[in-house]
């Protein structure tokens, strides 16, 4: 990065400099396998049953609302390299810490109800597996509470995760949707597909078309987050004024071509009816276009794809309320850390009980509809705040996103989190209730600040580092 580059970088106080290691390919990497995650593998039969045959439509869109939003994205972490995540973006454009807490405790929440969806989609693709046909629905409840126990475990530990490793996760997670589109393409090569539901919508009674698509769309969005994230990665990355935007680009265009071409595979061989049956739509897609196909093995992709989703979306959490709360806005013992670990155990611990209560609570289509709405209003104030930073200037070239595209870009979020979308209601008790816990833990923590302490809570984002969610 140029001098004038750096000179333009926020000044966070005396800290060591990363080590930039990620180069184009590496970043490109980081990129796809932080969208590749649960959405597409769990949430591709609901999204058929909300739009019908027409269900790489949704998934189409959710790419464009994506793209538009990525692009003030690109600005902001090309005109503020060291800065990273929508809390620091969000503060330094209105300066109001409430708001700033509300954004930051909800991209928590968002993590923690994309870890619950990955906990139903694990326990579902587990029992298929293991060629268990469980009879009620309290077999699956358990298996999905006793896989987040074991991440909570996993995240009490300690968890490390390098660049390379994540490489891994990606080449891991890719193979699951290229074999989809490899069998469906082999399918309708042989004559055994029916492209003819690719142009089939279901519209409810009394629905149009255009909000059965955007209903769909609502939902689909959430196969497409992730690739916020990626702007935490500036202080690692070799010269992110120059990659950043044409790796983010050109990895969110590969997801959005993979994830139409998984839809279109998916529909082709199985009926969106079948499709909506189950947390294991692509489990079905294989088994009707390759019946010789050992599904274990695709059983097991999956598997691991929806806990690595899991993993990093709860240590996610639990870093994010032990960094409040290390900021004297959430309450102090969520900043405890065990002594040999050095870990958050209350942090985690905390967590893991409000994905507990989402687990038994939501079904894994309300889940990943909360995960949709929290990143979509977060996305919504991200291209607000791009449009009032413009009075900012820096020094040194960045990307400068077209200013249609963040005011497009606001209004498409605010439409797909509205109610005028089609969004179900369970989405808005859910989120509301848990942004309802972080606002109860804001005014305790504010109280005992002021009458007790006699000090105000300060709550600095930069000193945070806040992570995205991956599907």
């Amino acid at each position: 990065m140029s001098e004038s580059a750096a000179a333009a970088a926020p000044d966070t106080g005396e800290r060591p400099e990363l080590k930039r290691v990620m180069g184009p390919g590496l970043l490109l990497l980081f990129v796809v396998g932080d969208i590749l995650g649960t959405g597409v593998y769990a949430l591709t039969g609901k999204v058929a049953g909300e739009v019908g045959g027409a269900v790489w439509l949704p998934f189409l869109c959710a790419f464009v609302v994506a793209m538009l939003t990525a692009t003030s994205y690109l600005e902001l972490v090309t005109k503020y390299p060291k800065a990273g995540g929508a809390a620091v973006y969000t503060h330094k454009a209105f300066g109001i810490h409430f708001l700033t807490f509300l954004l930051t405790f909800a991209v928590m929440c968002s993590g923690l109800t994309s870890a619950s969806s990955a906990s139903k989609a694990f326990a579902a693709n587990f029992f298929s597996a293991a060629h268990i046909d469980p009879d009620r629905g309290a077999v699956l409840m358990i298996t999905a509470l006793a896989f987040m126990t074991l991440i909570a475990l996993v995240n009490l530990r300690g968890v490390g995760e390098s660049v390379k490793a994540n490489v891994v996760l990606t080449c891991v997670e890719l193979s699951g949707l290229l074999i989809v589109i490899g069998i469906g393409a082999w399918a309708l090569i042989g004559g055994d597909g029916d492209t003819s539901r690719l142009t089939d919508f279901h519209v409810p009674d009394g629905e149009s078309s255009f909000g059965a698509v955007t209903a769909a769309t609502a939902l689909a969005f959430f196969a497409m987050v992730g690739f916020e994230d990626s702007v935490n990665m500036a202080e690692e990355t070799k010269d992110p004024v120059k990659i950043f935007p044409k790796m983010m680009l050109i990895g969110l265009s590969i997801t959005g071509v993979i994830y139409v071409l998984v839809a279109i595979s998916a529909v082709a061989l199985v009926s969106p009816d079948e499709l909506n049956k189950g947390a294991t739509p692509l489990l079905k897609v294989v088994q009707a276009g390759a019946p010789g196909f050992p599904l274990e093995v695709f059983a097991w992709i999956t598997m691991f794809a929806v806990a690595n989703s899991a993993l990093i979306n709860m240590l996610m959490a639990s870093r994010l309320l032990y960094g409040m709360s290390h900021e004297r806005v959430l309450p102090g013992p969520l900043g405890r850390v065990l002594r040999k670990r050095r870990t958050p155990y209350i942090a985690i611990l905390f967590t893991t009980l409000l994905a507990f209560a989402l687990i038994g609570y939501a079904d894994l289509a309300a889940l990943g509809g909360t995960t949709a709405f929290l990143l979509l209003c977060v996305f919504a104030i991200v291209n607000v705040a791009v449009l009032v930073l413009r009075r900012d200037k820096v020094e040194h070239k960045h990307f400068n996103a077209p200013t249609a595209l963040p005011v497009l870009g606001v209004v498409l979020c605010v439409y797909l989190a509205s109610p005028l979308s089609g969004r179900d209601s369970a989405d808005y008790k859910i989120a509301g209730w848990l942004m309802l816990v972080g606002v109860g833990l804001w005014a305790i923590t504010w109280l005992l600040n002021k009458y007790v302490f006699k000090r105000h809570a300060d709550f600095d984002p930069s000193h945070l580092d806040p992570q995205g969610p991956v599907n």
